[in-house]
């Protein structure tokens, strides 16, 4: 009966020490992330292994994991920029990113867990910069955005070639000029707008008067065809054509044969 706490208590500490070391071993990694293994007696972060995946993993509990989410990610960055003629522009701009998962463990050796800090931000913020400062406000104001956009992902994925993350695309999401400069530019483009109205309509009225004048043209021609091919034989044979008809008319009237001024038949009616 002596002997059993002297037995129980060793064991009561060993079942401890083995609950911690399990707790210590076991890695729980959720969806949409992955692990980066770090051997503290092994050479450090684990870089030429793939990542550790999703689910329960059991390692030595000397090590560490360093979880990362390895889905496409949002950041949303304002920016205050120049353009080309030294204006102060506002832009917003959101960026859809995420880090390359087979390189998950370079990036973790080589830039830390606040990679974005440290490599996305300025990386956008510098493209941002350089693309912004080719455009003038007017530019800017008007329909290069799409322009913009591109350039910018161009200009970043430049920037973070070979840094273990990749860029899928920049969103403009507005851009913000001083507000003299923003009047100015509208007044401009009205201006502009009625310009390009007071052109269409002199163009229309242009072209109105020309078909006019063709029509009136062709109208002239076709008199004068008529004209020179009604000769006396013809009307007085159209005459006679148009008198047979009549006379085979059903209506009430009196035919009288004879020779008017012009030689044509006389027909008159029963009044």
């Amino acid at each position: 009966m002596e002997r059993l706490p002297k037995i129980g208590i060793p064991l009561i500490i060993g079942v401890i020490i083995i609950i911690i070391v399990i707790a210590k071993s076991a890695v729980t990694i959720s969806s949409g992330e992955a692990g980066v293994l770090y051997k503290r007696f092994g050479g450090g972060v684990v870089t030429d292994e793939p990542a550790m995946g999703e689910g329960f993993h059991i390692v030595a509990p000397w090590n560490d994991v360093f979880i990362y989410e390895v889905r496409q990610q949002s950041l949303d960055e304002s920016m205050k920029v120049l353009s080309s003629n030294g204006l102060d522009i506002r832009l917003e701009a959101s960026v859809w990113f995420e880090p390359e998962d087979a390189n998950l463990g370079k990036l973790h050796k080589e830039k830390g867990e606040d990679y974005i800090t440290r490599l996305i931000k300025p990386a956008v913020r510098s493209a941002t910069r350089a693309v912004v400062g080719r455009y003038t406000p007017e530019q800017l104001y008007a329909s290069k955005r799409e322009s913009i956009q591109s350039e910018m992902l161009e200009e970043t994925k430049n920037l973070l070639q070979n840094q273990f993350v990749q860029v899928n695309r920049i969103l403009v999401r507005d851009i913000s000029l001083p507000e003299t400069i923003k009047m100015a530019i509208e007044r401009k483009l009205k201006q502009e707008q009625e310009s390009l109205e007071y052109e269409f309509r002199l163009e229309k009225a242009q072209k109105e008067k020309e078909r006019q004048r063709i029509e009136a043209e062709g109208k002239a021609k076709a008199n004068s065809i008529l004209s020179a091919s009604l000769t006396d034989k013809i009307l007085q044979e159209k005459g006679i054509q148009a008198t047979i008809k009549l006379s085979e008319s059903n209506n009430s009237k009196v035919i009288v044969i004879g020779s008017g001024d012009s030689g044509m038949p006389i027909i008159l009616g029963n009044q």
